[in-house]
């Protein structure tokens, strides 16, 4: 993607943070005729030996899995809280309108999970993720059943090997800075959450809490 040196993120905790806050993710693979096949999914954030590993499934009758087969190498976002940016935080008038971001983009490279107790092992880790009550359930539905689910998706590990992260909050025009973080903390969930990122970011000194 375009990355302008100001919007990199410098720091290399922020991508894999936002991965797991905002874990469906667009999975993009090229189907046979070279045009972007994609998905949107859930995946599960492992960080091991410096690297990173996303971990993941589709239903079996989605082409994605065998686009996969064929070329593992894909590419995953995801998106991170985003909102449109008035020109009325700059103190001046000749501005025009933007819209901050986050984003993080991986390219990746695709190995399918064979076998029942290696998907069961992923998707023990998504269970975990998103609904842990869940997994007692799980484990209760018999093992007939649970062999008929399994049969019925095709599960993959996706190692990441090039990341870019994108934190698009203005940080080069520290004059709308002050105004800008008093409009998000005042807006909607997205908008808040881009205050606090501008907060972690040192743009804006921290809020007393309890207070915008």
């Amino acid at each position: 993607m375009y990355l302008p040196p100001q919007f990199i993120a410098k720091d290399a905790t922020i991508a894999p943070e936002l991965m797991r806050l905002h874990p469906l993710a667009q999975l993009i693979s090229v189907d046979g005729e070279g045009l972007p096949f994609i998905t949107p999914l859930p995946l599960h954030v492992v960080e091991e030996g410096g690297g990173l590993t996303l971990l993941g499934h589709v239903a079996r009758p989605n082409p994605h899995a065998g686009y996969l087969r064929e070329r593992p190498t894909a590419v995953v976002v995801f998106q991170g809280p985003q909102a449109y940016m008035t020109p009325r935080v700059y103190p001046d008038l000749v501005r025009v309108p933007t819209w901050s971001y986050l984003a993080v983009h991986a390219t990746v490279q695709a190995r399918i999970v064979e076998g029942f107790d290696d998907k069961d092992r992923l998707l023990k880790h998504l269970i975990h993720d998103h609904d842990p009550a869940y997994a007692d359930q799980w484990r209760g539905l018999g093992e007939a059943y649970q062999h008929k689910m399994m049969a019925g998706i095709v599960a993959f590990e996706l190692r990441v090997t090039e990341l870019q992260c994108k934190v698009k909050l203005n940080q080069h025009r520290p004059e709308s800075h002050v105004a800008m973080h008093a409009a998000y903390a005042a807006g909607n969930a997205d908008e808040q959450a881009l205050a606090g990122w501008m907060q972690r970011l040192g743009m804006v000194l921290p809020t007393a809490k309890g207070t915008a």
